[in-house]
């Protein structure tokens, strides 16, 4: 019954942690704003995830000519304040499964006080953001955020000096470390990792892969070469956590199948449920979803020393847990010509983060075991750090008795 109660207790933390990381989740759109003289080319791209949003009050979804229509009004270009003259009409164009691309054309009548707008999605969602990369005819490359606050923004101040083009290459390094100390959903994952580590060498195998993972991700989404939906990041974060914490636990009770035919079949509903239209993401997302949770579960259950299998499933996890890195980034105004330095000092200030945050948890889990109140996988970890510090002093003392001796 104590073993059932722990059980009990450790599924509430996984569910109350992952209502955190879902709780992350926000309605986005992508725009591009190509800049040719008094010209702009405007490619507005919307995730189907979110066209539900639009429905009618019946709940019949729009048809694709009422989107021609909204994006019409509520995607323009401005100058002082009037609405330019809309040389391309709004049309349709062929797009990447799950979104829906528009593509339109503005000629105001001087380069001069032009501005960019989107309402679109504000009056359904308050927290809709739409990302804004503008591309200026010199060249230059500029990411904004346009939100409720903030709908209209003036390509003469987007163009403008950044306020991170002067920050500090050690700025840059708290940015990253603050983003681990505030991601509580990043942390979770951490403690997971660590509880799961029986032995010092396993430990390092996950971080490595977990830093290896998320040090990719985080170039290529705040370069914009990758940019996946927010909502499926969040999805996916949660589930990591999950998978961790239910490892933890098939690997105290030797019940590893039982999880994994659980996991899997949570997410196949899940999907059943999608299909039926009860769900937001996509079918064959959860699919996936359950088929590699359910083989990772099952093969770290059967494996006699899963750490290198854990390398490989961290690094994955990790490309996850990247692009939530590279959000925080995204929401503010990235300085193009100091992308370099800033990745390198944010990625550093995370590794930092990370590396305090687990000496941190370790310290607690070994002072828990000492006192006998953790669970049952909590003593094997303070164990081996334990045996570790014991093994670090005893070097240590042995070094001082040979230094006297000679």
């Amino acid at each position: 019954m104590k073993a059932l109660g722990r059980i009990g207790l450790a599924f509430l933390i996984i569910l109350a942690n992952v209502a955190d990381a879902f709780a992350h989740t926000r309605s986005e759109t992508q725009s591009v704003w190509r800049i040719v003289g008094s010209t702009v080319h405007v490619a507005y791209t919307i995730p189907d995830i979110e066209i539900p949003r639009l429905a009618h009050p019946g709940g019949a979804p729009p048809s694709e000519s009422e989107l021609v229509d909204y994006v019409r009004r509520n995607v323009t270009v401005l100058r002082a304040g009037q609405l330019c003259e809309r040389t391309e009409d709004v049309r349709p164009i062929t797009a990447s499964t799950g979104f829906k691309r528009f593509e339109f054309a503005y000629k105001c009548a001087d380069a001069e006080g032009m501005s960019i707008h989107s309402s679109g999605f504000f009056s359904v969602v308050p927290t809709h953001v739409t990302y804004a990369q503008i591309v200026t005819d010199r060249g230059e490359f500029i990411s904004q955020l346009l939100t409720a606050a903030q709908q209209t923004l003036s390509l003469s101040s987007a163009s403008g000096q950044s306020p991170l083009q002067n920050a500090s290459f050690f700025e840059y390094i708290g940015m990253g470390i603050m983003h681990i100390f505030t991601g509580y959903d990043h942390q979770v994952f951490l403690l997971g990792l660590i509880l799961i580590s029986k032995r010092l060498r396993d430990l390092i195998f996950v971080i490595t892969g977990f830093t290896i993972g998320h040090s990719v991700t985080l170039a290529l989404a705040t370069i914009g070469v990758i940019r996946p939906h927010a909502e499926y990041i969040d999805a996916l974060i949660g589930l990591t956590i999950v998978l961790i914490a239910a490892e933890n636990i098939g690997d105290s009770n030797h019940r590893s199948g039982t999880l994994a035919s659980v996991m899997g079949g949570l997410l196949l509903l899940m999907a059943l449920g999608t299909m039926t239209g009860l769900g937001g993401l996509p079918v064959f997302l959860l699919v996936g979803a359950a088929i590699f949770a359910v083989n990772y579960l099952m093969l770290s259950g059967h494996l006699k020393d899963a750490a290198r299998l854990r390398l490989v499933v961290t690094l994955v996890f990790g490309l996850i847990h990247g692009f939530g890195f590279a959000r925080n980034l995204l929401d503010m105004q990235l300085p193009t010509g100091r992308l370099a330095e800033l990745l390198f000092g944010f990625n550093l200030g995370v590794e930092i983060g990370q590396l305090t945050l687990v000496c941190a948890l370790l310290t607690v889990v070994w002072l828990l075991s000492r006192l006998r109140l953790t669970l049952p996988l909590a003593p094997t970890c303070g164990n081996w750090f334990e045996r570790v510090t014991l093994r670090f002093a005893r070097a240590s003392s042995t070094r001082t008795t040979a230094s006297r001796r000679s």
